[in-house]
């Protein structure tokens, strides 16, 4: 189903924008008497059917060609734009500008040549194979061209909006090229005509070989360019009005050659062909095909004569081929019914430089003689093979896409277009057919292979078989060549200026950019240019096969894009064009992709790594557009079917990977408060896997949620680099909010099992609790969940993605086994340039029962075994009794239990340590000289004793600055008068809320639990500051809260004590199942 989002525009602030109806009555008389009042405050968005049809009527596409910027001036002499009314139909809009691009230069100067090469067997195989190509991609476009309007830019509207702004920049970029490179084809071949055929005195290079004929295309197909441009930027309106000339005379040179053929039945044309031996020779310097002949009763030498000995008398030295074999006068065209076509079924392949030989007339052939260049031979110019004619053959069936083009121009586009388009393809395929088999039935095969008709008086061969003159095909194709020359250099701009004005491809925004009227100056300059490096090439057989290239990989993807609208049936695809199959166009993909290969694997090599280059920056560089494209189909099918496909199973172990939850706080800016968090994110999945962002804003959605969607940082993310999703949400208060995320976050197989966070560092200074609460909440939540968790402490201190850390460590404290998680964490963040050299370690804890030199030795294996390579300590820590714990631990859990406000403990350290040092003074028994000083390690007293001590001790002194404890005041255990119980602890907390006094605290007894967790926090902490304080970064087991929530500020004062004196640390706590296995 498709959704459409309108969404009011205005800068009325007051006004809601919501899709309910109000008050507001301004446009009230407007719609009254027009049954329209309930929906009333809904027009500005949502207009009446009546006047959307209105504008849909009057909607006119502008034409893609020059009409769309010719301009005129109205009375009062201001210029405007003259929008004309489409009138074309599907013969003058459509089926004739398709002919006249298809047929063109190769069928006047290389259809002949390519029959004689590889026969008329040979020769079908190729037209058939290129028409069948173009055919099934006409097929394919018509439906995309009949699947709305097509506007400027043709193929590569098409493309892009079917296959995306990647594919579509790619495909129309080399159409771009080809389209280009085919106004050089044209243009060679109007300087080859001129120079070979019509004025081939008017030659800037003198001389009869290859080079000198290079240099000459090369010249005058300058200056050939420039003129064309010139006519193209003055006056290009005139280039269309002139099209229905050139297209004339395309077609008379075509019923000339028919007719020259049914004339060749009772008649044919008095051109013949001289062979010395089985050898073809140019007949352009001499008349008589003799050695020598009978003048006045006189036998005399000829000018063959002359050219093959050394004198012209009869007596003179010569050439010893031409002594040993006799001169022979056979027929050019000997006739639709001579038989000749048995004789030109096959091909005659051979490598350049080579005679152009008859088969069939006997020949004494010398024995290693060398390729005598200077006598009057004719010769292959290059080495011709199956594969090269149909690069040179592909681009005569080119130019389907001018009735696409054109749809501006149309009456009834969505009618006109397949039906011009196939009739066109169907007409041209008939003719190229027809003048193969014709031209195989009618000319001598020596002739066919003579390309520039040196044997022939240097005419044309298809204009000898024309009727009644060989100037028809001269002047014919000279004009229709130049007729295809200016229409690529009119269409070539103009793609490549719809191409910049759709923005995807930044450094081409400077060629959206021409005259005042609109003309694509800056495009036509770089067509130019461009097509220059084909005319330097200067040989239109090498022109031809890159071309083809380009053409070929856009009509790949015209039959792609519509094969995956089809397969996809997304809603929108409604063509009228109903005659097509999703089989027909992967037939014309896979056609297509064969030719390709077929008529040169380096070009076609050449030409998808231009555009899988184009591909790439479109895709890191360019800008974001959503056409809804076929691709984003494709891919949403890809990924339901993934998700479905991941919910069939459970998950192995060997395909666990952290698909991480990142719970983000944002600040009054709606910006990431530590976007370091984002960072280690990145780094720890090295831009794999999944990643959703989350924050979440108190308040309702109503009220905060344009800020919500304002919040979703992508920014932070791009920059970042970070590949995933991002997602806010509104909720009445953070805890909700987060659970929220926590349960329905992501998608089937794609959800989240880990959740990586910051550590809360302001919970101690809060006021309220609220810090502490969500935090302790999350943690319960995702072990209820069976998620990881990680916490990240002091994140801000983190590398970030720039940095590179050349040295270090990187720490894990395997205490407890939950899953393996931390084992594999370093290993993760190993993979990411920032910890690349930073080395693992792992450090255990062994009881008194356990064998510590064993625990190494099983510890290493098990790393062995995991393919992981780590460094293995083993740190042993002493029990204490369970009667007996330090002076700290035990008064800092008492202090603890009697300020639930965690604001006190922290607060009141030096009031801790004074109790500590009271204590001890009261205490009858020795002591060393260094344990009056606070540490750690200060001996352990009994547990009955320091009560007994403590409950000696009275606080005094109240102020609002917090309690003091004053040591000096004596007093007996008598004096102690107060209890406190749960009333009178809320009482005081409400009376005192900056802190709390403790008189008489030490009547209670501490919590055996807390005291032990407190007493290994602080062990713990004290081992690992000694061995990791100076590592990169510590990963350390996150222990469980309590199940009893009174006990959580106990909790985080354990984890602040296990983790203090640390700077960067990782507290991991598993998600209940294995996630790393030794088995492969």
């Amino acid at each position: 189903m498709d959704l459409f989002l309108c969404i009011p525009l205005g800068d009325d602030s007051q006004r809601e924008s919501s899709p309910f109806i109000n008050s507001d009555n301004d446009r009230e008389p407007y719609y009254e008497g027009k049954n329209m009042a309930l929906f009333e405050e809904e027009m500005d968005s949502n207009p009446m059917v009546s006047s959307l049809l209105n504008k849909l009527a009057n909607y006119t596409n502008l034409t893609q060609g020059v009409r769309e910027h010719e301009e005129a001036e109205n009375e009062e002499g201001v210029r405007r734009v003259a929008v004309m009314v489409p009138q074309m139909g599907t013969f003058i809009g459509v089926y004739l500008p398709c002919m006249q691009n298809i047929l063109g230069v190769i069928l006047f100067l290389r259809l002949t040549w390519i029959v004689g090469t590889a026969g008329i067997l040979g020769s079908f195989a190729i037209v058939s194979m290129c028409c069948i190509c173009t055919l099934l991609t006409a097929i394919s476009m018509s439906a995309i061209a009949t699947n709305g309007v097509v506007p400027a830019g043709g193929s590569y509207y098409m493309i892009s909006r079917s296959l995306g702004p990647e594919f579509g920049g790619a495909v129309g970029l080399c159409f771009y090229l080809g389209t280009t490179f085919a106004g050089s084809m044209y243009i060679l071949g109007t300087i080859e005509i001129l120079l070979t055929y019509i004025v081939p005195t008017a030659t800037v290079f003198k001389g009869t070989d290859d080079e000198a004929r290079l240099n000459n295309m090369r010249v005058y197909g300058t200056c050939c360019l420039v003129l064309m441009a010139l006519v193209v930027f003055v006056g290009v309106k005139y280039v269309n009005k002139l099209a229905l000339v050139f297209l004339a005379c395309v077609i008379l040179s075509i019923m000339a050659t028919y007719a020259g053929v049914i004339k060749t039945m009772i008649e044919p044309p008095e051109f013949n062909v001289c062979l010395l031996g089985n050898r073809s020779l140019s007949n352009e310097k001499f008349e008589t095909c003799a050695k020598t002949q009978i003048v006045k009763n006189q036998t005399v030498t000829t000018e063959l004569w002359s050219i093959f000995c050394n004198s012209k008398y009869p007596n003179a030295t010569c050439d010893e081929y031409f002594t040993l074999n006799n001169l022979t006068e056979i027929q050019a065209i000997p006739g639709l019914l001579s038989g000749v076509i048995k004789e030109n079924l096959w091909g005659d392949y051979s490598p350049a430089g080579m005679y152009i030989e008859n088969k069939d007339q006997p020949s004494v052939q010398l024995l290693d003689t060398p390729i005598d260049t200077d006598k009057p031979y004719v010769f292959n110019d290059i080495t011709t093979y199956f594969t090269l004619l149909v690069g040179i053959y592909f681009p005569s069936v080119t130019g389907i896409m001018a009735g696409s083009n054109r749809s501006g121009d149309l009456r009834d586009a969505q009618r006109s277009i397949p039906i011009g388009t196939i009739m066109a393809i169907l007409t041209t395929s008939f003719i190229y057919i027809s003048c193969v088999v014709l031209f195989g039935a009618c000319i001598e095969g020596v002739v066919l292979r003579d390309k520039f008709g040196y044997s022939v008086k240097k005419n044309p061969v298809i204009g000898i078989l024309a009727w009644p003159s060989p100037w028809v095909i001269v002047i014919g194709s000279f004009f229709s060549c130049c007729g295809a020359g200016l229409q690529s250099l009119t269409g070539a701009p103009r793609l490549l200026q719809a191409i910049a004005r759709d923005g995807i491809i930044p450094f081409l925004q400077v060629f959206g950019h021409g005259k005042a009227n609109g003309e694509p100056t800056w495009a036509l300059l770089l067509t130019v240019g461009i097509c220059e490096i084909g005319i330097l090439i200067a040989s239109l057989d090498a022109v031809a096969p890159i071309l083809s290239m380009f053409f070929l990989m856009c009509y790949l993807f015209v039959n792609l894009a519509c094969a995956v609208q089809t397969l996809l049936c997304t809603p929108n695809w409604r063509p009228r064009f109903k005659f097509y199959h999703w089989t027909l166009s992967f037939l014309g993909m896979s056609l297509c992709l064969s030719l390709m290969f077929i008529s040169s694997w380096y070009y076609a090599l050449v030409a998808m790594v231009i555009a899988g280059c184009i591909y790439k920056y479109i895709e890191y560089k360019g800008a974001v557009k959503e056409w809804g494209d076929g691709i984003r189909g494709l891919s949403l099918n890809a990924a339901r079917y993934a998700l479905i496909r991941l919910e069939e199973a459970p998950l192995h172990t060997k395909n666990w990977r952290p698909q991480l939850l990142v719970l983000c706080k944002l600040d009054s800016d709606l910006s990431v408060k530590h976007p370091r968090l984002l960072s280690f994110s990145t780094q720890l999945k090295a831009g794999k896997g999944l990643t959703i962002v989350c924050s979440v804003l108190e308040g309702t959605y109503m009220t905060r949620g344009n800020e919500a969607k304002t919040g979703e940082q992508v920014s932070a993310m791009a920059s970042e680099r970070m590949k995933g999703f991002s997602h806010v949400v509104v909720s009445s208060n953070l805890r909700d909010g987060f659970s929220l995320l926590i349960q329905s976050a992501g998608l089937g197989g794609m959800k989240h099992n880990a959740v990586l966070m910051a550590w809360p560092t302001g919970w101690t200074q809060a006021r309220d609790s609220s810090a502490r609460r969500n935090f302790i909440e999350t943690v319960r939540e995702t072990t209820a969940a069976q998620q990881a968790l990680l916490v990240a402490k002091n994140i801000d201190h983190f590398p970030s993605n720039q940095e590179r850390l050349k040295e270090g460590t990187i720490d894990v404290w395997w205490i407890v086994h939950d899953g393996g998680l931390l084992m594999l964490l370093p290993f993760l963040l190993n993979q990411h340039k920032v910890w690349r050299k930073c080395k693992m370690r792992i450090f255990t804890v062994a009881q008194m029962d356990d064998n510590s030199i064993q625990m190494k030795k099983d510890l290493q294996m098990f790393l062995y075994h995991l393919r992981l390579d780590a460094e293995v300590e083993v740190v042993e820590m002493l029990p204490t009794s369970q009667r007996k714990r330090c002076s700290i631990p035990l008064l800092l859990m008492l202090t603890f239990e009697l300020f639930p406000q965690p604001g006190c403990v922290i607060g009141q350290r030096a009031q801790i340590q004074s109790i500590t040092d009271v204590s001890r003074g009261s205490i009858k028994r020795k002591k060393s000289p260094g344990a009056a000083a606070p540490s750690l390690n200060t001996p352990c007293i009994p547990e009955d004793e320091v009560v007994v001590a403590t409950k000696q001790l009275i606080v005094t002194n109240h102020d609002d600055t917090g309690p003091s404890i004053n040591p000096s005041a004596g007093a007996t255990p008598d004096r102690v008068h107060m209890t406190w119980t749960k009333e009178k602890l809320i009482h005081e907390r409400n009376k005192h809320r900056e802190g709390m006094g403790v008189k008489d605290m030490f009547n209670m007894k501490p919590n055996q639990s807390n005291v032990r967790r407190m007493h290994t926090a602080v062990k713990l902490n004290e081992v690992v500051v000694k061995k990791s304080q100076n590592s990169q970064l510590v990963l350390l087991n996150m222990p469980g809260p309590p199940k009893n929530k009174k006990g959580d500020e106990n909790y985080m004062e354990f984890l602040e004590v296990l983790m203090d004196g640390l700077d960067r640390v990782v507290l991991v706590r598993g998600g209940g199942r294995e996630v790393i296995t030794i088995y492969s």
